[in-house]
């Protein structure tokens, strides 16, 4: 078993380049199957959601060739399966985007029902309403999901709730369909508007990513041979900003899209730390402890879920009481209760946390609940006095490329160390 052990007391200063965006990449990568032909992506983050949804993709058909750790060719031309492996689907929430491709070209799917982190219910009916509005009969049993359809046909969608994965999976069952799909209320992060970006280069004519409504045309084919490089992880810029803020560091955030990260920035300047954009890069500086400040996580362009256990650090230590309330997912402070571990005050009320500022953090034997939680982990335990022991990292790898060493390179006193019993 891997751990990471870290001995704070460090503040971080100096300049760290980010990967692509995870939530992109494991969203383009099923895309690919649209495609007859060959698709070349760069910037892909050499993480382990990536790696499970290419040999995933590799049993359906595909070929992928590795021509750098962050460069993929994937052939789609032979796809001769439309189930994909139960197993492996069930080990990462976005696997559910192989339904919206599968059935989008093939008009059939079978995959397993998502897995990834616990972070309280997921449900996809959202999805399967989409799917069944363009025509496809679609059964949920036996820990699987199976889609079909004659044909699909555009419609127009209207989402109850914002859905990321329902507004990609929708486009991504739409691309091909006849006629036009229109779908209201849906999501607009980032990574919806790359997503439609790659197709639209393979393509595909979709309108209105990012806005209130999205208009997508049907194509008979998207064609191959265009390379498309996947948008920066506006998530893993966000991590480094806040771990800034906690050790009163310096760090230079480069390859990134600051205008994803204005809902954060605001929030870093209430709390009285200093932030610069830059063309592609961001400066983050303090030498204070934090302010105390309150926020509600919501859809984007509001303040992200994927961020809030890594501000929860900063507030554990800010001067005064903060709260958070959660819009998003109802299990997202499971972080908490580790953090108090190492001397914090936070009280859990259901969605929301009470935070009461501590003047340090010492460091203890903690294990990462979830992906952002592990992350926030490293950043306290990088502020705390002491060693701290963070196990369950599997969590992490799903989400970060080399975190450990990108946090060294600007200070950090953290190893990766490999336990055997």
């Amino acid at each position: 078993m891997d751990k990471l052990v870290i001995r704070g007391g460090t503040r971080l200063k100096g300049e760290v380049t980010i990967s692509g965006a995870k939530n992109a990449a494991v969203a383009l990568l099923p895309a690919t199957l649209l495609v007859d032909g060959i698709s070349t992506i760069t910037n892909v983050p050499n993480i382990s959601d990536v790696k499970i949804i290419c040999t995933i993709l590799e049993k359906l058909g595909a070929n992928i060739t590795w021509h750098t750790p962050n460069t993929i060719t994937v052939d789609t031309t032979h796809i001769h399966s439309t189930t994909a492996p139960l197993d492996m689907t069930s080990k990462f929430r976005a696997s559910y985007y192989l339904i919206g491709s599968l059935l989008g070209r093939c008009k059939e799917a079978v995959v397993g029902l998502p897995g990834g982190c616990n972070l309280g219910a997921r449900p996809i009916d959202q999805h399967i309403k989409g799917f069944e509005a363009l025509g496809a009969n679609v059964e949920v049993s036996q820990g699987k999901i199976s889609a079909s359809a004659k044909k699909l046909v555009g419609t127009s969608i209207y989402l109850d709730i914002v859905s990321v994965g329902a507004t990609i999976n929708i486009m991504l069952a739409s691309v091909l369909a006849e006629g036009t799909t229109i779908i209201e209320n849906p999501a607009k992060e980032p990574h919806i508007v790359d997503v439609a970006n790659f197709l639209n280069t393979m393509g595909a004519d979709i309108r209105g990513a990012g806005t209130d409504i999205i208009k997508i045309n049907g194509v008979s084919k998207l064609k191959g041979n265009a390379t498309y490089s996947v948008v920066p992880d506006q998530i893993e810029a966000g991590t480094f900003m806040l771990s800034a803020v906690a050790t009163k560091g310096d760090l230079i955030i480069k390859n990134c899209i600051p205008e994803h990260l204005d809902c954060l920035t605001a929030k870093i300047i209430e709390m009285g730390a200093n932030v610069e954009a830059n063309g592609d890069a961001i400066h983050v500086w303090t030498s204070q402890r934090p302010n105390k400040t309150n926020l509600k996580t919501q859809p984007y362009p509001g303040f992200p879920t994927d961020l809030q256990p890594q501000m929860g650090v900063c507030l554990a230590i800010a001067n005064g009481t903060s709260i958070i309330n959660e819009g998003i997912w109802e299990s997202r402070f499971q972080y908490t209760a580790e953090l108090n571990k190492m001397g914090a005050q936070i009280t859990n009320q259901g969605k929301s946390a009470i935070f009461e500022g501590v003047d340090t953090l010492y460091g203890a034997p903690v294990e990462a609940t979830d992906l952002r939680a592990g992350a926030a982990l490293i950043i306290a335990g990088i502020a705390a006095k002491g060693e701290t022991s963070l196990t369950n990292l599997i969590h992490i790898d799903r989400g970060y490329e080399n975190i450990e060493e990108k946090f060294r390179k600007i200070g950090a006193n953290i190893q990766r160390v490999t336990e055997e019993f």
